[in-house]
């Protein structure tokens, strides 16, 4: 492993309904909410989902996608989500995940073997999407 002390902080993702979305990724997915009160309440411009200590998901809503000015084009970015994105858990929790997702009806993939991430190679991974469309990837690593 490398001595990088860089970490992955936040992925921001756009949806249609930050609520619902919050909604989603606590309830199907299994995330902690941050900030969801505050939205709903108008405090907060947008609410997140832990995926760890160090990580959130961030749910902003398309609507201020024009508002997205720190960066020229960053409002273009809008309604073109990143290929895919990957949570590694643990045997046990992915296939916790896979059964509550299944329950939910959320569309799943074959279990793949043997791709290659972070970690090296992963026996078992799938995908999924959220309600917006976003594509995830759950994997495990032998520990």
């Amino acid at each position: 492993m490398t001595k990088n002390r860089m970490r992955l902080d936040h992925v921001v993702l756009w949806v249609a309904d930050p609520l619902a979305a919050a909604r989603f990724y606590q309830e199907t997915v299994g995330l902690e909410p941050v900030r969801v009160a505050e939205f709903a309440e108008g405090k907060a411009a947008f609410p997140s989902v832990r995926v760890n200590d160090e990580t959130i998901l961030d749910l902003a809503p398309l609507a201020i996608a024009e508002r997205m000015k720190m960066l020229p084009g960053a409002a273009d970015s809008a309604g073109h989500p990143v290929n895919h994105i990957c949570l590694s858990l643990p045997a046990d929790a992915f296939d916790t995940l896979r059964t509550r997702l299944a329950e939910h009806g959320v569309p799943l993939s074959d279990i793949g073997h043997d791709s290659f991430g972070a970690r090296g190679k992963a026996p078992r991974s799938f995908y999924f999407r959220d309600p917006d469309g976003n594509v995830f990837e759950a994997r495990h690593y032998d520990e």
